[in-house]
């Protein structure tokens, strides 16, 4: 009898048209795997950099003195006088997150002393949140600070903060005792003393 120690001609075109079968479909099915795996990359990233930017602004406010400066108009923003959240290592920081008009950027501005808009001269890190920000919206009663931000065809990020207390302004009033004093042209009128 005689024995086979190998394969035949035939043999080895059929695997080799069945191979050409199978591999683009294996090779579409790894693109698919890569391209699936870079969208939920790219999404979780985003997703990240939110969830931080959020509790650094949750964290300005809670850590603010209460004297907080709303300003709706051309350019929203919310400003923090005095907060203990400093990015950069600052013992005590003015912050200001703002939405500009250029593709309506939200940004955070932080500094120990600047106005707006900011000169050349004063030293401000401002960092780029998100882009085409729809929506920025700052609601602030009794102790309650809300926080309503919405991305273009995103879903809305709420917040509350609760504890935030106005700063109490203590007015001095100088009681000054008055001292009536006639006029020569017939009237009387009242002086401070």
């Amino acid at each position: 009898m005689n024995r086979r120690e190998g394969f035949t001609l035939i043999e080895v075109l059929i695997s080799i048209a069945l191979m050409g079968l199978i591999l683009p479909a294996l090779y579409k099915t790894v693109d698919l795997l890569q391209d699936s795996n870079t969208q939920i990359y790219n999404y979780l990233n985003t997703e990240k950099k939110e969830t931080v930017s959020m509790q650094t602004f949750f964290l300005d406010i809670a850590s603010s003195d209460g004297n907080l400066t709303l300003v709706n108009g051309e350019y929203d923003r919310l400003c923090m006088e005095k907060t203990k959240n400093s990015l950069y290592g600052l013992s005590e920081v003015k912050v200001c997150w703002i939405v500009l008009k250029h593709k309506h950027t939200l940004v955070r501005a932080e500094g120990t002393i600047f106005h707006l808009p900011i000169k050349d001269d004063e030293q401000v890190e401002v960092d780029e949140i998100m882009q085409s920000v729809t929506l920025f919206d700052v609601n602030w009663a009794e102790d309650k600070v809300l926080v309503v931000l919405q991305q273009k065809r995103q879903k809305p990020i709420v917040f509350m903060v609760r504890g935030i207390t106005k700063p109490k302004i203590h007015k001095k009033k100088a009681l000054k005792k008055k001292k009536r004093v006639k006029n020569p042209s017939g009237g009387s009128r009242i002086l401070p003393e």
